[in-house]
């Protein structure tokens, strides 16, 4: 049965909230077992370590890097419409907002991913800071925060089109993008291997690049098809789960879409993923965790994550793998950040009730 068939037995809108869905469940149930996550992999590489936390990063990035663009040069996808490369952007909310979010995952101890990913898993902590970041991100986008975003937005803007296209600007077709690819991609099963990463995580996190890719497919092949407009995207966070949040409190019926698939399918999915693993545990607040920098982390991601277009997986994987240029200055800008106050942390044990080494890595 193809897209079309099913779209006209399911409709338009639940068969692209269905494709969110089994997207999402990839995404969470990979992205647990192979505990994918930035800071950590900031961490590890802001102390001069090639580990297996940097291992897995890699490959998830690489692998959406070299899917995405070989699905664009076999004509899979068209990225001519999608918002973060035809529409105006802003430099400055980048930089600034990945500065902010970079701060705020070192803080709250995950990216929005990883928070809702840990939430599927009995993490109580992860679930107050990923109920914290949406309300903020919400008030970013629509509320009273929205101002300033604006604002900050506004210092450096982008016009769309071949401007805010990395290998446009560089003047290299799709084929040099899915070459970057698959050498990172080398670089990564490099690095697996020499840190002795069980072939089980790093298939896992070959499967978090996948769906990131596969997102990016199922919308576009649904643009073709939908007598609707159909926006082109992918696996995101940040902007998602505050409209899923803000329509179950609000609206008695939320607007049936990709979306709001997407974020019920990575609970979903992380939450079986613990239980087969036997790794589902209630955790919530002691002593030693620190609520402060939970609540101000989740506040820098909320409004960092609605200024630079995106999250760690948003801007920093989904983002750079169809090569926008925000969404490169907001990665750079998320490590540089992330390795700059993991630093600060542990030279002036801010926040810390315990030995910065005793937590950094827990999680």
């Amino acid at each position: 049965m193809n897209l079309i068939a099913i779209s006209e037995w399911l409709g338009e809108s639940t068969t692209m909230a269905l494709g969110g869905l089994l997207v999402g469940m990839l995404f969470g149930a990979m992205a647990q077992k192979s505990r994918f996550c930035l800071r950590s992999a900031a961490i590890e590489f802001g102390h001069g370590k090639f580990g297996s936390k940097v291992a897995v990063w890699v490959l998830v990035f690489s692998t959406a890097v070299a899917a995405t663009q070989a699905a664009v040069l076999t004509g899979l996808l068209d990225v001519g419409q999608v918002r973060q490369l035809a529409t105006t952007g802003s430099i400055s909310g980048a930089i600034i907002g990945g500065l902010l979010f970079g701060v705020g995952m070192i803080l709250a101890r995950g990216c929005a991913s990883r928070l809702l990913v840990l939430s599927a898993t009995g993490n109580l902590r992860a679930l107050m800071a990923g109920l914290i970041l949406t309300i903020v991100a919400q008030a970013s986008l629509r509320g009273g925060l929205a101002p300033a975003r604006e604002y900050l937005s506004s210092l450096w803007m982008v016009e769309g089109g071949e401007a805010r296209n990395l290998l446009a600007l560089g003047h290299v077709g799709v084929e040099v993008g899915v070459l970057l690819g698959l050498v990172w991609f080398a670089v990564g099963l490099w690095l697996a291997r020499r840190n002795g990463v069980p072939k089980s995580i790093g298939l896992s996190a070959v499967g978090v690049g996948a769906a990131v890719a596969l997102g990016w497919i199922f919308t576009y092949q649904m643009s073709l098809i939908a007598f609707d407009p159909v926006e082109i995207k992918s696996v995101s966070f940040t902007g998602p789960s505050a409209d899923t949040l803000m329509g179950l409190i609000s609206s008695r019926s939320l607007p049936i879409g990709f979306d709001v698939g997407l974020v019920p399918g990575v609970f979903v999915g992380s939450f079986f993923a613990s239980v087969i693993a036997g790794e589902f545990k209630l955790q919530s607040f002691d002593a030693a965790t620190g609520t402060l920098r939970y609540i101000i982390g989740a506040c820098l991601m909320g409004f960092g994550g609605m200024l630079a277009g995106g999250c760690a997986v948003g801007a920093g994987v989904t983002g750079a793998a169809v090569f926008a240029v925000t969404a490169w200055f907001a990665l750079t800008s998320m490590w540089a950040a992330a390795i700059i106050t993991d630093h600060a942390l542990d030279r002036f044990h801010w926040f810390e009730a315990q030995p910065a080494d005793a937590v950094r890595l827990q999680n």
